[in-house]
Formats: C-alpha cells, structure tokens, sequence
C-alpha cells in the first residue's frame, strides 16, 4: 500500500482535505493517512468540522496551537518531521496557505518526500500577507501543484515552473460545499429559526485577518462601518477569537443592528451563508463558496488571491470607508444567475485520486 499523508491543520485545510480523504480511502493501492497539526484547536473551529465533513479522528494531532508565525511554523516543523520518520510517506499533500502548509512542506521536502500543493498557484501579490508568503513557497518547492482555476495556472508559469507539475484540477473546496448543502436542505428551517432570521432579510459578516483586526485604527473604523450597515440590514457576526481578543483588548465595543455569535459550525455557517442577502468578509475561502452560491460577496481587503471570484461577478473588494456604498449598490442591483466556474463541480478530489493513483500505483 501507497501512503499518502495528507496535512491540515485550520478550517479552510478540513474542508479541502476531507473529500480527498474520503476519495483516496476508495483508491486501490493508497493509504490516507491523516495529520492534524492542531494550528486551529477551539472546538468550533476544529473538532466540530471533522464532524461535519464526516472526517475520522485524526491518525496524528501534532497539537501545535498558537504562536508567532516563526514560533508556530517551527513548532509543526520539529512535530511532523517525527511523523514523516515513522511513516515514510510516498506523497506528502498540502492545502492552501496557512502556516501547517509551508511548515509540512519545508520539513517533507527537507527529508526527500514527493509533495504534492492543493489550491497552487493562487496570487494576491502582496507580500505583507503572511499566507502570500507560504503559498509562493510551497509551490516553488513542491513534486505536484494542483490548481483551482486558469489564473493558477498562468502565475506559476509566469514564476517559471515546469509546466509537467502543474495540473488544474478545479476547486476541491467546492466539493465539500456540494455535499455540505445535501445536509444543509434538510436542517435550513431549523437553523435559520434558531437564529431568528428569514432568507435574504440579513448579511453575514466573518473578520478575522491580522491587517484588519490586530490595528485598533483599522479596526475602529470597520466597526464605525458595520454600524451604518446595520441600519440598512441587520448583520450577523460569529465573531473569530482573534477578533474578540482585539476588540477587549482595545476596548471597542459593537453596536448597531448586529448579532453575535460564537464561532458557527459548518452546516450551520453554510445555512447562513446560502440564505444571506450578502456576505461581507475578509475571508479567502467564503469568496469561492459565495461563488458558486451566487451570493453576492464584499470582501474587506484591498487584494484577493481569488480575482477569478471578481471577474465571474459575484465578488468586490471593499473597504471601510466605501463600505456602506458597495451595500447599497448590492441591495439595489437584481441577481443574475451565473453559470459556475470551470471544473468548480464536485469532482476535484476524484481528478486529484486519479493522478496520485497513476503516479504512485
């Protein structure tokens, strides 16, 4: 049997990974093995989305937590070299852009292990973005880059990577949305009466990225902004521990028509998702989901890794101070039903277990 190690360690890595998981379980040959670095380890934010993507315990949780981005990345480093020792993986797979992914890839790569990159090729082109850094990184070092969409494609050439590494294979995160929603039909009253909400009466709003909520400037003004936002539409925040951090910390209160609540699950973050009038984020993966829901997205930054998102349409990148107008312009404008992006279908963990099939059985 093939081992094939497949590394996560925060919420957008469980959500890429278990279709995968799932799929490669089903392939002659392989053995999925699963890492858990523990970067996220809050029960909403970790053990909750195990089970909802129907992901075992993990056969490895390296319980890494928090740190400074050095502190974190050399703490999975020394932790899942161990692992690499014991297991000696055929393919090591990373997801995404956090700091489990540039750490596992370092390590693998450092002892000799094929790796292979999910979500490659991906480009804000600001370095001051800790996950630009591990992205650009993880392809340049790593055997397979399996990209989401054709703008993956056309930066890794452009950096002058052989085009024999790279595959575009579509959007894997799409895959556990599509099967997420399967649950979401049958639990969406429940939940969204649980809230008190009806559909399209409320946006949803996620804020967690360090360039918004670690300057209590930046973070003072988005909350002025969220306020005026809220008298247009009553907002629902489940509110990321960073950001509540921040928020004690520099004494800044929310006020408005703003609910708050705790870090959601997947199917119930999925539910509000689907039946929001429009989301508000800083988020990358909630751009690709909004997509493919055709929920109208505003996200609060002043680049996205995802321009594909804003070219299909239903994405816009905002800030606070045009905040309140970009709302405005959403609730006056008709959706338009799009047709979803290329290979963004629920079959990329399928195309991803065929190639490792070819390759390593």
């Amino acid at each position: 049997m093939k081992k094939v190690l497949l590394v996560v360690g925060i919420r957008p890595n469980f959500m890429k990974g278990a279709p995968l998981f799932r799929e490669l379980k089903k392939t002659r040959g392989i053995k999925p093995i699963l890492v858990h670095t523990g970067q996220h380890y809050d029960y909403k934010m970790s053990k909750s989305f195990f089970k909802a993507l129907d992901l075992p315990d993990p056969d490895y949780n390296l319980d890494a937590r928090s740190g400074t981005h050095s502190e974190q990345t050399a703490k999975i480093m020394l932790k899942i070299e161990k692992v690499f020792q014991k297991e000696r993986p055929d393919m090591v797979v990373l997801f995404g852009d956090g700091n489990t992914t540039l750490a596992a890839a370092l390590a693998a790569k450092k002892m000799h292990f094929l790796t292979a990159h999910v979500e490659a090729g991906l480009r804000s082109f600001d370095e001051e973005m800790p996950e630009e850094i591990n992205r650009r990184l993880t392809d340049n070092i790593s055997d397979l880059l399996f990209t989401p969409s054709v703008d993956g494609n056309k930066n890794l050439k452009k950096e002058g990577v052989n085009s024999n590494k790279i595959l575009m294979v579509g959007n894997i995160m799409i895959d556990s949305l599509m099967e997420g929603l399967k649950t979401v039909t049958k639990k969406e009253k429940k939940i969204l009466n649980d809230y008190k909400l009806t559909k399209k009466s409320y946006g949803l709003l996620t804020l967690h990225r360090p360039s918004n909520v670690d300057d209590k400037g930046k973070l003072k003004k988005i909350v002025n902004g969220l306020e005026l936002v809220s008298k247009r539409l009553p907002l629902v925040l489940p509110l990321h521990p960073r950001t509540k951090k921040n928020l004690e910390m520099y004494r800044i209160k929310i006020k408005g028509n703003i609910t708050i609540t705790k870090p959601l699950g997947y199917i119930e973050f999925v539910t509000l998702m689907k039946n929001a009038r429009f989301v508000l984020t800083d988020s990358g993966g909630i751009q690709e989901e909004t997509t493919y829901l055709n929920v109208p997205c505003l996200t609060l930054r002043d680049n996205t890794e995802r321009p594909v998102t804003i070219t299909h349409g239903t994405n816009k990148l905002t800030n606070p101070g045009n905040m309140l107008k970009d709302v405005d312009r959403v609730l006056k404008r008709k959706q338009t039903v799009r047709k979803n992006i290329p290979l963004w279908d629920g079959k990329t963990a399928k195309r991803i277990s065929k190639v490792f099939a070819n390759k390593l059985v």
